[in-house]
């Protein structure tokens, strides 16, 4: 078997009396798309600054392949609000920032919009996907993103989940993600890590989605949530807005209501 990209062995970590991550172990290789999922105060996003080195366990060990690239999409980033900045100049400080690599990326994201927008003007979605971008510029050999789709509606979040995929196998990179639900992410991902301060189930979606500990945790099984969709002569970019040279001619009548499901996270 190839080198993991990353792997953690026994990792605990406390805090203030409290256990946090309790022997902790896991291993993420190359083309490979892991997700953690688990309910909120679960351990996921510590696990993820443990993984990355910005916090130390207790006890354990994480191994990381020799000049391992990782590119990091953060849950939040906050910014001085002051800060008069565009996307570009924003991208621009990032290592990899290049004119061309950011152009790149933009347009690949569908965002090349957004180029000269400032920062503060960004909705949820739209940051979300700056952040992505900025990740990406990295490189990585490892992509990890900590709830890539706040902020972002269902449509967006359908397309961010098609997008990742498509991402791995363009980069040959491993695929780190967090989230709330299973649902959201079981057509885009190989492996399901289900955490509630340990790890109670792991395996290929369909497995820990019938699992005795995922409907201990989350009450029931996961109902896959349907693209919002409707039927018009012109392309949304994936933030929404629409393409150059495109109206919407849409009458409201043709919209498909998306299928819902409600997290007990």
């Amino acid at each position: 078997m190839a080198e993991a990209l990353i792997r953690a062995e026994n990792v605990n970590l406390q805090r203030r009396h409290k256990q946090v991550l309790q022997n902790i172990s896991l291993s993420l290789q190359a083309g490979q798309i892991v997700t953690l999922i688990g309910p909120n105060g679960c351990g996921k996003s510590t696990l993820i600054r443990v993984l990355l080195g910005l916090e130390k366990p207790d006890t354990g060990a994480i191994i990381r392949r020799k000049g391992l690239k990782i590119g990091y999409m953060p849950q939040q980033l906050r910014l001085e609000p002051r800060l008069p900045i565009t996307v570009t100049g924003f991208l621009s400080l990032a290592r990899g920032g290049s004119r061309r690599h950011i152009d790149s990326w933009l347009e690949r994201l569908g965002i090349s919009a957004l180029r000269n927008q400032d920062i503060q003007d960004l909705s949820g979605g739209e940051w979300q996907r700056v952040l992505l971008a900025r990740a990406l510029l990295q490189e990585p050999d490892l992509l990890v993103l900590d709830e890539p789709v706040q902020g972002v509606d269902v449509q967006g979040q359908s397309e961010l989940y098609q997008l990742i995929p498509q991402l791995r196998n363009e980069l040959g990179c491993g695929v780190l993600m967090v989230s709330h639900d299973l649902h959201l992410v079981m057509a885009a991902t190989d492996e399901v890590i289900c955490m509630n301060g340990h790890i109670c189930c792991s395996g290929h979606p369909d497995h820990v989605s019938g699992s005795e500990a995922y409907l201990e945790l989350f009450g029931q099984r996961p109902v896959p949530i349907a693209p919002y969709t409707h039927h018009h002569d012109h392309h949304h970019g994936i933030d929404g807005h629409i393409e150059a040279g495109a109206e919407c001619q849409c009458d409201g009548h043709d919209h498909a209501a998306p299928s819902t499901h409600q997290s007990h996270s």
